[in-house]
């Protein structure tokens, strides 16, 4: 017999929420595993940060249920109903700073020590570690507002660990930062599920989902529309090769026969996308418009997000 899978961190069944008559979540499940990083994707208005919101109690869901921390007897915490034995074992790192302004780095740590009733002991143990996790060390007698941006999105995670959570949400942690310091905050999350945390987390950034997480649910309007593996959910709806055209001309090449080398072509702007199993006999056909340019490359998560989502643009909400 194989071993029993291990009881769930996270699990989200049917979950609706409506404002001003419209679902903005839609019946949408998921789960959490120990070890587990599980991304959320999706466009604006999506319904990511309401479905984080309502996990965390900040909003009631109007149907469905949330439950933590399953036990082996099949009983689990569910919220809201067991909101403060949740949140004692939960870390959060909002989608905005809320660094306490007039606290050093050490003392916004300790402060939020305390509201979990860690013993001055425990603290002046685990900050100094917290603190070097984050590369902060250097740090620890500065205040928030003397950061840059990626050192302060260190600060909130190495706060949100401070009572050393089973289970981290993580709402859009890296949004805002320049290359390096999304790349510094990469590693650490990398290093905190070697380590054997879980994590849920939604992202903008599609490398970012693909770098971090061992599946995805995929969001629009509502409701889940996909959910796996990102490889595997590569593989199951794109093609695997991606010729994108641009230049002088390229968008006519839409309705010429160079796209019976493509499954399916797609126009964003000038550029045009041909998604194929024949990379190579359209590359041969292109020769002949020297005049474009062309990149040959794998398909990626970014290319799944657009085909599952569309390509207009989405407002902000």
């Amino acid at each position: 017999m194989p071993p029993a899978a291990p009881p769930l961190l996270l699990h989200v069944q049917d979950l609706v929420k409506t404002y001003a008559g419209a679902r903005v979540v839609d019946g949408v499940g998921f789960a959490i595993a120990p070890g587990e990083c599980l991304g959320v994707i999706g466009p604006n208005g999506a319904g990511k940060t309401t479905t984080l919101r309502m996990c965390l109690g900040l909003a009631a869901p109007d149907a469905g249920r949330i439950e933590y921390f399953a036990r082996p007897d099949g009983t689990a915490l569910a919220m809201p109903r067991d909101a403060l034995a949740i949140k004692a074992r939960l870390g959060v790192v909002a989608q905005f700073d809320s660094l306490d302004p007039d606290f050093t780095c050490a003392e916004n740590l300790q402060v939020f020590g305390r509201y979990f009733g860690l013993k001055r002991a425990v603290l002046d143990e685990r900050v100094p570690q917290l603190l070097d996790f984050a590369a902060l060390a250097h740090k620890a007698d500065v205040r928030p507002g003397e950061l840059s941006g990626g050192m302060r999105r260190r600060l909130s995670l190495a706060r949100a660990l401070i009572n050393n959570p089973d289970l981290l949400l993580l709402d859009e942690p890296t949004t805002g930062l320049d290359p390096q310091a999304r790349h510094l905050m990469w590693e650490r999350l990398q290093r905190l599920l070697q380590g054997g945390k879980s994590i849920l987390l939604t992202t903008h950034f599609m490398d970012e989902a693909e770098r971090l997480c061992s599946r995805l649910l995929v969001l629009d309007h509502g409701r889940k529309i996909a959910e796996g593996r990102p490889r595997e959910l590569i593989a199951a709806h794109l093609e695997p090769e991606v010729v994108e055209v641009y230049g002088p001309g390229a968008p006519a090449l839409a309705a010429s026969p160079l796209a019976a080398h493509a499954q399916r072509v797609e126009q964003s702007g000038e550029t045009l996308f041909f998604y194929t199993h024949r990379a190579r006999a359209l590359l041969e056909a292109l020769q002949a418009h020297p005049q474009l340019r062309t990149l040959h490359r794998p398909a990626n998560l970014e290319d799944l997000f657009l085909k599952l989502t569309g390509r207009q643009i989405r407002e902000d909400g």
